[in-house]
């Protein structure tokens, strides 16, 4: 289960079954949860702490020091929770002491190849990353979001819960839960229904992701006029006020501006 050409610091902290491939480098911070495979010609180095069922494919560098000129060798941490896969060439590096000294990502999510997750990200659960998106310093992705390949998204955005980015889209405002946004700068395209409905939302409640979008991208209506719309829309599908609220505490938080 481990390659003989595979060198694994001993100080690291693998759980026995964990397998490593041929002249994979494992650092002496590094913790690895049962379960993971760890493919050849991956480094995982840094403070990094992985949890169980992962994989890591080829050429990967997972816990390398930010590209940033502000680091001077900080002990900041690489957190991934359990079940991701991450395809070929992925990088994901450690936080910065100017941010929270942390970049996380959460548990199930399918990395495809070239993503580069910089510092101070923080991913939640149940994302599908296309190939080669890149994510700037301090962007937060919340849960089951797609998005699409060749994507590039600025420093500190946002992308809400639900979302989905297109192909080839400039990320550099907030994108708000349930919201379908693409192109070069990106623009809203409509509510997000297929990712929901997949997650089991009943069509009542997808129907009022519908009346969300609209109140919130109506031709005419102020930011803050479309806030107190989505607020009176709660209680009429009981099931849909979390999505509600979890709308209006994006909005409420949006510091960039949204997508338009």
């Amino acid at each position: 289960m481990r390659h003989p050409t595979a060198i694994i610091h001993p100080n690291a902290k693998l759980a026995d079954d964990v397998s490593v491939g041929a002249y994979s480098i494992i650092g002496e911070h590094a913790e690895i949860g049962a379960g993971s495979v760890v493919g050849p010609h991956v480094v995982i180095d840094g403070h990094t702490t992985i949890g169980k069922g992962n994989r890591f494919f080829q050429f990967s560098s997972i816990g390398e020091i930010p590209q940033d000129k502000k680091y001077k060798g900080e002990p900041t941490r690489l957190i991934i929770g359990d079940n991701n896969t991450i395809r070929e060439s992925c990088t994901f590096n450690l936080g910065t002491v100017q941010d929270g000294g942390v970049t996380s990502i959460g548990s199930d999510n399918w990395i495809m190849a070239y993503v580069h997750v910089a510092h101070d990200c923080h991913i939640g659960d149940h994302n599908v990353i296309a190939n080669s998106v890149q994510f700037a310093g301090h962007v937060t992705v919340g849960n089951r979001t797609l998005i699409g390949g060749m994507t590039g998204i600025h420093q500190f955005v946002r992308i809400g819960d639900f979302a989905m980015v297109g192909f080839q889209t400039r990320l550099s405002q907030d994108l708000p839960p349930f919201v379908t946004a693409v192109g070069n700068p990106a623009e809203a395209k409509g509510p997000h229904q297929e990712g929901p409905r997949r997650a089991g939302f009943s069509a009542e409640r997808v129907d009022m992701l519908k009346q969300m979008y609209r109140t919130l991208y109506r031709v005419g209506s102020s930011f803050e006029n479309a806030k107190k719309e989505l607020a009176e829309l709660r209680g009429q599908v009981s099931d849909a006020d979390a999505d509600i609220d979890n709308m209006l505490a994006f909005l409420n938080s949006a510091s960039r501006g949204i997508v338009r």
